[in-house]
């Protein structure tokens, strides 16, 4: 357990920011009046990921590896964390569209069915809290492993070639 002690930590600040994140949206009115924007709204979000990926895998980098850690390393912490946060996602879903913003999802169902993209069975069919949970597990680990295997690219130790003479 002590061995991945430094990404259960950034899993779990990963977590809130998350959760921080959602509030952000439903206070912003990406949640209701501002609905049609929120899918370009959360490409944002993108950022404070990377920022978590980053922080964390320093961190592995200096307390852990000593300075010393390769690709390999640095991508088998990003999975970790991202398991991690991919384990708690009905959790952070059901925190979501339960208390933050309760009216997330027949909003959606309304505009969509208001575009005419779905009738409202369809809807409600395809917009669900276990979809959100299924897209949330999906999205956290397409992100994770992609953001974390970048991080750990860009922190990787370099090693410099000694030439021979």
């Amino acid at each position: 357990m002590k061995k991945f002690s430094i990404e259960i930590k950034w899993a779990l600040i990963g977590i809130i920011i998350f959760l921080a994140w959602m509030t952000l949206e439903k206070e912003l009115g990406f949640h209701d009046e501002k609905i049609k924007w929120q899918p370009l709204f959360n490409l944002l979000y993108i950022f404070p990921t990377f920022l978590v990926y980053y922080l964390a895998l320093q961190e592995k980098k200096l307390k852990y590896y000593q300075q010393n850690m390769n690709w390999k390393k640095g991508l088998i912490s990003a999975i970790v964390i991202s398991f991690i946060i991919v384990f708690f996602s009905p959790i952070t879903q059901f925190i979501t569209h339960e208390f933050i913003s309760p009216d997330f999802l027949d909003n959606t169902i309304n505009y969509t069915v208001s575009r005419k993209k779905l009738t409202l069975a369809e809807a409600k069919e395809y917009t669900t809290l276990t979809s959100s949970i299924w897209k949330n597990i999906s999205d956290g680990l397409s992100f994770g492993v992609v953001i974390g295997a970048i991080v750990a690219y860009l922190l990787k130790t370099k090693t410099t070639l000694s030439k021979t003479s």
